[in-house]
């Protein structure tokens, strides 16, 4: 003890103190983990062609996404987010890079092409869902590879050969075969798909009779002969023949940038063979 306090008084004469051995090491810094979420460059079916000057994806033929995490699951199942009808939407407001970008304002094309590609990082491209047979009606569960989605864009050269003008604003002109009236065409987004839905659930919640068909007319016509006014839109709608309707929406079809998931399919029941075309049910983002 009496060495102890020799050896503490020398230091304090030559001005020093002792640092007790732990105290000489400086404190390690604590490293984090910095991981980085890998991403993707979703081809966009628009090309980026049908939006504003203003829309951020104006020109834009790609966007990128980031990989969906188990954060992004979280989103899909929540309850209050699955209420609202909002999942989806979050869902993609998160995995998209550009915060600029409204995930509602998207072309419904594009948005289909974004939900594949999610789908695709987050559980892999096979598909396992129940499908009806088209010819025996025979519930079967079939496997889809949603990686071979391609991107379809209008195919210019029909809708030339079926007089369809596209104008400066990205809506298609375009002329009733039977009622020689003229109707402006728009592209629906995912504002106008959301609307859409509400006013189906609607109908079938009042116990009135469907009308897909009629609703996505009012959607989709912008105006008649000029005049965008809903009321002479809906007069049309009323009295349109049963071959108009099916003209217009053959070219709707034709004309509006989509993907293409038709693949082949085969039943177990009838041995029946054919396209199908991908159906996105609840196993699509919810697998099981």
């Amino acid at each position: 003890m009496s060495r102890n306090n020799d050896e503490r008084r020398s230091a304090k004469q030559a001005g020093t103190t002792q640092t007790p051995p732990q105290a000489m090491m400086a404190p390690q810094q604590e490293q984090g983990f910095n991981f980085v979420i890998p991403t993707e460059i979703v081809d966009l079916p628009s090309k980026g062609e049908f939006y504003s000057d203003g829309h951020p994806l104006c020109g834009a033929d790609t966007l990128e996404i980031r990989h969906m995490t188990a954060k992004d699951e979280d989103i899909l199942t929540s309850k209050s987010l699955l209420k609202k009808g909002v999942a989806i939407d979050r869902l993609l407001k998160s995995v998209i890079v550009d915060k600029k970008i409204d995930p509602n304002s998207l072309l419904v094309g594009d948005r289909n092409a974004l939900l594949v590609a999610v789908r695709t990082t987050g559980y892999g491209s096979e598909y396992k869902t129940d499908v009806s047979c088209p010819n025996c009606s025979a519930r079967n569960q079939f496997t889809f590879d949603i990686a071979e989605a391609v991107s379809k864009f209008p195919d210019l050269d029909l809708l030339q050969d079926l007089e369809v003008e596209r104008t400066e604003n990205g809506t298609f002109l375009l002329e009733l075969p039977k009622m020689r009236v003229n109707v402006e065409l728009r592209l629906l987004n995912g504002h106008d798909e959301k609307k859409l839905t509400a006013k189906m659930q609607q109908r079938k919640k009042s116990k009135l009779p469907e009308s897909n068909s009629t609703e996505q007319f009012r959607m989709i016509i912008a105006s008649v002969n000029g005049d965008p006014n809903p009321s002479a839109i809906s007069q049309l709608i009323n009295v349109m023949p049963a071959l108009d309707s099916r003209y217009l929406r053959s070219v709707y079809k034709n004309l509006n940038p989509n993907i293409d998931l038709t693949q082949d399919f085969y039943c177990e029941e009838c041995d029946f063979e054919g396209s199908m075309e991908v159906p996105f049910t609840t196993d699509f983002l919810w697998p099981k």
